[in-house]
């Protein structure tokens, strides 16, 4: 996530519009406050390398890319970048472009402004399926970037498959792992809690039944050896009160999800979650 604004890259006609004459123009051009992007297109210097790629391809970041900056929870790596573009507006080739064009005659006031939230996540919805929108709409809901008529708006222009996910999203998910395991296992019907405070243990990340924990480590919170060593003792601390945990990170959500569905499955079966 970059902290520039909406209005780091401006044409030529809203530096005017500012006061920005050509001499001032020529002026930040010179003094590195201004970078030119291609013709009649500028970026203020403190503006970050995806906004400006997002410009030089002829709008502003989009879907996936507009939710990494905005600081949502989005599953994978940033290897793609979603554009948006106005219904008449033109992309242009640039060097290294790996853009996925969205065209939203409606997405913002100008062509450099970023969509607003709901329509960030109405486009990842129709760009990426009903999974990534629902993690990206906990991971919002959380960090209370969406008003709730941000939330009627997002319902009453999405399908199906969308309103499902809003019907179902909840505004305390902890992480986008959770919100990934919670989705993934709701076809199940599980009992299924989140947020649970145990004797000794502390706050579990889920618990079904009344003995089986499930706890996802993200990157950030659970590499290097300490942080290993108070998860183990924890997970000590749960089996002395008579608790099974199952433990996984971050890769085996995203990319081994089979795994995990069959370790918490197969626990389910040996009826390790009830006491």
């Amino acid at each position: 996530m970059c902290s520039t604004t909406q209005q780091a890259v401006r044409s030529l006609a809203e530096l005017r519009e500012a006061g920005l004459g050509r001499a001032a123009v020529a002026a930040g051009l010179g003094d590195g406050s201004l970078v030119r992007l291609r013709r009649g297109v500028y970026a203020s210097d403190g503006s970050c390398d995806e906004i400006r790629r997002a410009a030089q391809h002829g709008g502003s970041l989009a879907c996936v890319s507009a939710a990494r900056h905005l600081g949502l929870w989005v599953r994978g790596e940033a290897e793609e970048l979603h554009v948006s573009l106005r219904a008449h507006g033109r992309a242009y080739a640039h060097d290294d472009c790996v853009c996925v064009r969205h065209w939203d005659a409606a997405a913002a006031k100008n062509a450099f402004g970023i969509p607003s939230l709901p329509r960030v996540l109405r486009q990842i919805l129709l760009c990426r399926g009903a999974e990534d929108f629902f993690v990206a709409l906990e991971s919002a809901r959380r960090q209370r970037l969406i008003s709730q008529p941000g939330l009627a708006w997002l319902r009453s222009h999405t399908n199906a498959a969308g309103r499902d996910a809003i019907a179902f999203s909840r505004s305390d998910a902890d992480s986008g792992l959770e919100s990934l395991l919670r989705w993934r296992l709701r076809p199940y019907g599980l009992a299924l809690r989140t947020q649970v405070r145990l004797t000794s243990v502390g706050v579990v990340d889920f618990l079904i039944g009344e003995r089986l924990i499930v706890e996802v480590d993200g990157v950030a919170n659970h590499d290097g050896d300490s942080q290993r060593h108070k998860d183990l003792v924890r997970d000590a601390n749960a089996a002395a009160w008579g608790f099974v945990t199952l433990r996984f990170d971050y890769a085996m959500v995203v990319h081994d999800w089979a795994t995990v569905e069959l370790a918490i499955l197969g626990a389910l079966d040996r009826r390790l979650h009830l006491a």
